[in-house]
């Protein structure tokens, strides 16, 4: 058991702050991060002699984290932003309540998007993976991902452009 913690780790510690960034834009609305990233951490243990390829250990989190968000989602009734826990323990000190409205509207307008859109735009522009990895992580090329990207980024600048016109029109 000991030896499996080890190479587990190994495997975990350099992708970390990846893999907390993820789930952190993953869970919005859902659940609190902590326990997306404790739940997918223990089948991920569970499981990891299954993995046949330990290059793709990232990506095997990101699936088991889907998987571990769609049973929260089916579980739980959604959280509002003031119950998600975690954005405010993020390095930036100046954490204001500007930035948490902002982080508000641009969580929510991300769940607005379909599930292939909305992970590849946390991979890219949240988790800060390059092209290349987002496209081996969401199994497409690199063309199809540049594709998502784009329509993508529309979706999330017209959702964003809704709310706020709602705003001002209130």
């Amino acid at each position: 058991m000991g030896d499996k913690k080890k190479l587990f780790m190994t495997y975990y510690e350099p992708v970390h702050a990846r893999f907390e960034r993820f789930c952190k834009a993953r869970s919005y609305g859902v659940c609190d991060f902590n326990d997306l990233m404790h739940d997918t951490l223990i089948i991920a243990f569970e499981q990891f002699d299954t993995l046949k390829n330990k290059e793709a250990f990232l990506s095997f989190l990101f699936s088991i984290t889907n998987k571990v968000h769609a049973n929260f989602r089916r579980k739980n009734k959604p959280m509002s932003f003031s119950e998600v826990t975690g954005i405010e323990n993020s390095p930036d000190h100046t954490f204001s309540i500007e930035k948490n409205f902002q982080h508000d509207e641009l969580y929510e307008a991300l769940n607005k998007l379909p599930i292939d859109y909305r992970n590849c735009i946390i991979l890219f522009e949240i988790a800060g993976f390059s092209i290349k990895e987002t496209a081996e992580i969401q199994e497409c090329t690199i063309d199809a991902l540049k594709q998502r990207l784009s329509r993508g980024r529309k979706m999330l600048v017209e959702a964003l452009s809704e709310k706020t016109t709602n705003t001002i029109a209130v």
